[in-house]
Parts: C-alpha cells; sequence; structure tokens
C-alpha cells in the first residue's frame, strides 16, 4: 500500500491513498487528521470529520443468462428471434440502477454456427438486443462456456455486441483489446470492469490468442486490479468460479476473493455455481469495506429445481463523500432482488419474475421460497436490504 502523501501547494491541501482519497482542500482552516504512517481508514475520517454524499452511483449485477435450447425454441419468431418478453418484467428495476450488468453465460454465435444446449452451448445473438433493451450497460463474458465454439463463437459474439453498442468485459478481440481497461465515468465516479474465469471446460485456448479469454491468474488477476485501481475510483469485478449447485464458497473462491479485494476490488459479483450463495463485507488492510456475492445463482436458465430457477440481482450504491479536507468512495446499501425463471410445463413462455409478479399458481409457497433464498443470501450481512415483497 502506498503512504499518505500531504503537501502544501499555494494554500492547497493534497491527500492521496491507494483506495480513493482525492479531493483537495482549498482554503481549509481544518487541520488535518493526525494518523500513523499508512495507517488511515475511513473509520478513522468519519469519527473526525462529517460526512457529506457528493454524489451517488447504484450499480446492479444479476446471475447466469443460460440459454438452453427451450430458451431459444420459445424464442423463435417467422422472423428470427426475440427474447425481449422473457425480461419484461424486471425491465423497471434494471433500468432504475446507474449502470447494470449481466454475466451472459453462453456465447451468442448465431444461427451460421448451429444453436447448441447443454452441454456446448451457442445462442442466438438476439439475446443481446433483449439484455440491451432490458436495461443492461454491459455484458461479462469470462467463463467456462466462452470456448463452446471456439474463436469463431468468441468473435461472433464480439462482433454482434459491438454492432448494437452493448459493452463487453472478459473475452477479447485482441491483446490490444485486452490491455484496453473498461473504464466508464458516472456522476463523476469513474469506475473500472474486470472478468475473469476460473477455467473454459477443457475447451483449448488457441496458441498466441490467450486474449479470447481471462482466466484467473492470481498475480496477473492482482496486478490488472492494482492497475485499475490507479486510474478508478472504484473497480467492479465478475469472477466465474466456485462448485456448482453448492450453497456455500469454496475454499478456492474465499481466497481469490481475498487477494482480489485486497488488491483494489471494491465490487465483487461472483458466477457459477447456478444457484445463490451468500452475501459478505470483506474488510480490507486500507479501511475498504468491500461488497461480495459470491454466486448470483441463475437469472434465466432452463434447468430444473426451484434453488436453480430462484436466483437474485444485487445493488450496491457507490458514494463519493467529503469529510473535511479529503474525499473517498465507499460501497454501502446492499440491495437483494430475488427473480424466478418462470415457464409452463412445456418448456415455453419463458419469463423472469420479481417478487411483485409472484402468485402461488405460479410457484406454490412462493413467499417461502423467495424468503428462504433472501435469509440465505443475507446469512453473513445483516445490513443486506431484501426487496421480496408485493
Amino acid at each position: 500500500m502506498k503512504k499518505i502523501v500531504t503537501s502544501l501547494i499555494s494554500g492547497v491541501v493534497i491527500l492521496t491513498t491507494v483506495f480513493g482519497f482525492k479531493l483537495a482542500a482549498e482554503g481549509s482552516n481544518e487541520s488535518l487528521v493526525t494518523i500513523n504512517e499508512s495507517q488511515l481508514t475511513r473509520d478513522e475520517i468519519k469519527i473526525h470529520r462529517e460526512i457529506t454524499v457528493k454524489n451517488e452511483v447504484t450499480i446492479l449485477g444479476v446471475g447466469d443468462v443460460l440459454i438452453s435450447g427451450s430458451i431459444y425454441s420459445d424464442a423463435r419468431t417467422d422472423s428470427g428471434f426475440d427474447f425481449t418478453s422473457m425480461f419484461e418484467h424486471v425491465s423497471p428495476i434494471i433500468q432504475q440502477a446507474d449502470y447494470a450488468l449481466a454475466n451472459q453465460e453462453t456465447m451468442l454465435g448465431g444461427e451460421s454456427l448451429g444453436l447448441s444446449g447443454y452441454p456446448i452451448f451457442n445462442s442466438p445473438k438476439e439475446v443481446g438486443n433483449a439484455l440491451k433493451e432490458a436495461g443492461f450497460d454491459m455484458l461479462t463474458l469470462a467463463n467456462n462456456h466462452t470456448l463452446d465454439y471456439g474463436e469463431e463463437g468468441v468473435m461472433n459474439t464480439l462482433d454482434h455486441l459491438d454492432h448494437i453498442d452493448m459493452p463487453y468485459v472478459g473475452a477479447y478481440r485482441s491483446s490490444e483489446d485486452k490491455a484496453t481497461l473498461r473504464k466508464v465515468d458516472i456522476n463523476n465516479i469513474s469506475f473500472a470492469f474486470l472478468s475473469y474465469s476460473y477455467g473454459t471446460n477443457g475447451m483449448p485456448v488457441p496458441d498466441g490468442k490467450e486474449y479470447l479469454i481471462s482466466l484467473i491468474d492470481e498475480n496477473k488477476m492482482e496486478s490488472d486490479i492494482k492497475a485499475a485501481k490507479e486510474v478508478a475510483d472504484v473497480v467492479v469485478l465478475n469472477l466465474h468460479y466456485g462448485e456448482e449447485y453448492t450453497d456455500f464458497p469454496n475454499e478456492y473462491q474465499t481466497n481469490i476473493t481475498s487477494i482480489a479485494a485486497e488488491a483494489g476490488a471494491d465490487i465483487i459479483f461472483g458466477h457459477h455455481p447456478h444457484v445463490l450463495q451468500p452475501f459478505e463485507w470483506l474488510r480490507t488492510s486500507d479501511g475498504r469495506d468491500v461488497f461480495v456475492a459470491y454466486s448470483l445463482g441463475n437469472f434465466i436458465s432452463g434447468q430444473e429445481g426451484v434453488e436453480r430457477r430462484i436466483g437474485g440481482m444485487a445493488q450496491v450504491t457507490v458514494k463519493e463523500v467529503v469529510a473535511g479536507p479529503a474525499s473517498f468512495t465507499i460501497v454501502d446499501d446492499p440491495v437483494f432482488i430475488p427473480v424466478y425463471t418462470d415457464r409452463t410445463e412445456w418448456w415455453r413462455e419463458y419469463r423472469v419474475l420479481p417478487a411483485s409478479e409472484m402468485t402461488n399458481g405460479i410457484l406454490p409457497n412462493w413467499q417461502a421460497h423467495f424468503n428462504e433464498a433472501s435469509e440465505h443470501v443475507g446469512r453473513w450481512m445483516d445490513d443486506v436490504k431484501i426487496e421480496n415483497n408485493k
């Protein structure tokens, strides 16, 4: 961690730390907080200064968009595919966020490559259009199915996402593209987005084309996060990891998550288990509270079982706060919004539903199931707000 650098230049006090103090107090009569070398933390600032929220940004993440054969068959029309109605009931929730991300689990290689479902996936390109219309601002692409259809599947996906102006992260066109940090400024707060996967289900990464997918390499990931933190106030990290169909993170997940948090990640959305896992705050050595959702489950899928059909949306509010001469960002106000993948017994009429659209006819005892999912997600985080009522 960098040490605090305090200098006086024409009456301007400048504070710099690795975790984002950035405001210079000009002409302030307030004395600086006395800090022992590099041990400045947000808690100490809060004790010594009145806190004012200057800017806010809401960031929303959802689980796996896992397009099975029954889903794209349901979306087929006379002229192609239309997935729009599947997301229309959750679109208002997505659109209220300042920035929303979805984990696109299957590549959008299109019909020219041949469509397929489990276990080797390739989906219609129109999935991307529907997600954009629903309100998503970026898709994360690093997962164990990224290379199901090889380089061509990835390139077809990126071509279409570029065509519809949908940003992506985790799979890239070239080494230069991979080296280009996805950075977005929202309400005067800067965000960097990164995405990594544990593997590719054994699908080989072509020699010299490692840019096609970002794989978890502890040293490289740590370096990437630190570099991103140098140029952005907030680092949002998407990790595809863990063991499928398990309710709690395993040791690999917790180790990787801790490394990422210490390196500078501020918000971590986890994917791959296809079921919900708990949220958690991780306190880092530099005093940051990092939001972690170890697994958001499935956002939409054709998988069986209530626990695989109830997924989640996680939202946090990033706040730029001012305390005397210092300004810094914090992650606050976690929210969990359970959703359910509804369909007929004939695997048709797919739709993702929030609590406001649920009935016992759709899912018997739905409120008890949503409550159970919410309690599970919040078991390690007592301040998470649950939105699971009509």
